[in-house]
C-alpha cells in the first residue's frame, strides 16, 4: 500500500510539473508576443518620409532651365553648392555643382554637409515644441526658471522664440569678455552673460530685435531640461525619426569634424579660394551649426509640413506671427521668417563663415526651394526667386 501511495505522489508531483511549466511557456509566449506587439508599434509610429520623384518626363524642361541657371550661377557668380525643388512633397529638381576641397580639388556631393547658419534655428524652435507638447515646459515660463542666476529677468520663451527679448548680443560679449583661447561652449556663455556687465537692449516683448542670443539660449534650456546635448537631442528627436542620416550639430569645441563636412570659403583677388577659420563663436549652438544636405532639409519640411513630428497648433504657432506687448505684429514666427506681402510664405535665410542658405516654404503652392552654398555667395534671395519663376512656368505654381 505504501509502494502504491508513492507512486500516486509521485504522479501528481510530475502533474503539476507538467502543468504549471505549460503555463510559465504560455505566459513567455504572450509576453513574447507583447514584446514584439510593443516594438511593431514603435516602428509603426516613426515618421516614415516617403522620397519621391516627378517623371522625367514631367521635368525634363524645368531640368534644362535650371542646369542652365545652376551652371551660369557657377561659372559668373561663384556659386558652389546645391539647388533642390519639390512640389507637391515629390522632388521636382536636385543637383549641385563645384568644389567641395579647392586644394585637392574634390568635387560637392549629395553627402557633402553644408552648416545652415541661421537656417539651424527651425530646428532649435521645434526642439522647444517638442518639450512643450511633452508638458516639459511652458512657452510662458522665464528663462529663470531654469537659470536662476540669469540677470535679465521676465524673459519667457516665447520672447525668445519670436525676438521680442531685447538681449544683448553674446556674439560682442565673447569677442570682448571671453578671456581663454578656447570658445565658449553654450554652458559657459550662459555663465559669461551671468557674469557680464553688459546691458539689455530693451525690456522683453517691447520691440523685435534679430537676436542669436535667444535661440542659444533656448538650446540651452532644451539641454537643461532633457539631461542630453542639444546635438543628442535633435538626433533621437528629429534626425533619427525622419531619417536625416546626414544631419547633425557640430560644436568646434565639442565635436569631431564629421566625414563628408564643408568648410566655408571667400574668395580672394577674385580667383583664389581661402577656407574661413573658427571664431570664438563657433562652439556655441541654436542659432547656428546645424549641419545638413539638401536632401535631409526635404525630409525636414515635408515632415514638419505633415504633422510627423508636431501637432498642427504647434506648427500653426511656430507659422504665426510674434507681436509686441503694444499689439505690433512682427514679421517672424518661431523659427521661421514670415513674408510681410504674403504670410503663407515661410522662409529663412542664413550666412555664417562663407555658408550661404535659404529655405523657402510656399505653403500654399506646397513648394520648397532649398540652396545651399560654402563660398560666400550673396544672392540667395534672388536665386530663389528665379528658381520659382522657372518652375512656375511648368508646374503652375
Amino acid at each position: 500500500m505504501k509502494e502504491y501511495s508513492k507512486y500516486i505522489s509521485v504522479l501528481i508531483i510530475a502533474f503539476f510539473s507538467i502543468f504549471i511549466f505549460a503555463c510559465n511557456t504560455s505566459e513567455g509566449k504572450k509576453n513574447t508576443q507583447v514584446s514584439k506587439a510593443v516594438a511593431s508599434n514603435e516602428i509603426d509610429i516613426k515618421p516614415k518620409i516617403s522620397v519621391e520623384f516627378y517623371p522625367e518626363s514631367l521635368t525634363k524642361k524645368v531640368k534644362q532651365k535650371l542646369d542652365s541657371l545652376l551652371n551660369r550661377i557657377h561659372k559668373r557668380h561663384d556659386f558652389h553648392g546645391t539647388i533642390l525643388v519639390a512640389k507637391n512633397k515629390k522632388i521636382v529638381y536636385k543637383n549641385h555643382i563645384g568644389y567641395a576641397d579647392f586644394r585637392k580639388k574634390i568635387p560637392i556631393k549629395e553627402e557633402s554637409t553644408f552648416q545652415l547658419a541661421s537656417v539651424s534655428k527651425q530646428f532649435t524652435a521645434s526642439a522647444i515644441m517638442l518639450l512643450i507638447e511633452r508638458n516639459k515646459i511652458k512657452i510662458t515660463d522665464t528663462i529663470n526658471t531654469f537659470f536662476p542666476d540669469f540677470p535679465f529677468e521676465n524673459v519667457t520663451i516665447k520672447n525668445l522664440l519670436n525676438h521680442t527679448a531685447g538681449l544683448p548680443k553674446y556674439f560682442w560679449v565673447a569677442e570682448h569678455q571671453w578671456k581663454k583661447k578656447k570658445a565658449p561652449t553654450n554652458e559657459e556663455m550662459m555663465k559669461l552673460l551671468t557674469t557680464s556687465n553688459v546691458g539689455r537692449f530693451f525690456k522683453p516683448g517691447r520691440n523685435f530685435d534679430y537676436s542669436n542670443t535667444g535661440y542659444f539660449v533656448l538650446a540651452s534650456i532644451v539641454e537643461k531640461v532633457s539631461g542630453t546635448s542639444f546635438s543628442n537631442f535633435l538626433k533621437e528627436n528629429i534626425f533619427d525619426p525622419l531619417e536625416m542620416k546626414h544631419s547633425y550639430v557640430y560644436s568646434s569645441e565639442n565635436d569631431e569634424v564629421y566625414k563628408n563636412q564643408l568648410k566655408g570659403y571667400r574668395l580672394y583677388r577674385g580667383w583664389k579660394h581661402i577656407k574661413i577659420g573658427n571664431t570664438v563663436n563657433d562652439a556655441v549652438v541654436g542659432d547656428k551649426n546645424v549641419y545638413s544636405t539638401a536632401d535631409d532639409l526635404f525630409k525636414w519640411t515635408y515632415g514638419l509640413n505633415s504633422g510627423k513630428l508636431l501637432s498642427k497648433e504647434s506648427l500653426n504657432l511656430m507659422y504665426s506671427k510674434g507681436e509686441t506687448i503694444y499689439g505690433r505684429k512682427v514679421p517672424y514666427g518661431f523659427g521661421f521668417r514670415i513674408d510681410s506681402k504674403n504670410e503663407n510664405t515661410i522662409y529663412h535665410h542664413g550666412k555664417w563663415n562663407g555658408f550661404s542658405t535659404g529655405v523657402n516654404n510656399y505653403l500654399d503652392d506646397d513648394l520648397v526651394v532649398i540652396v545651399l552654398e560654402h563660398t560666400s555667395y550673396n544672392a540667395i534671395k534672388s536665386l530663389n526667386r528665379k528658381i520659382k519663376k522657372i518652375v512656375s512656368q511648368y508646374f503652375g505654381v
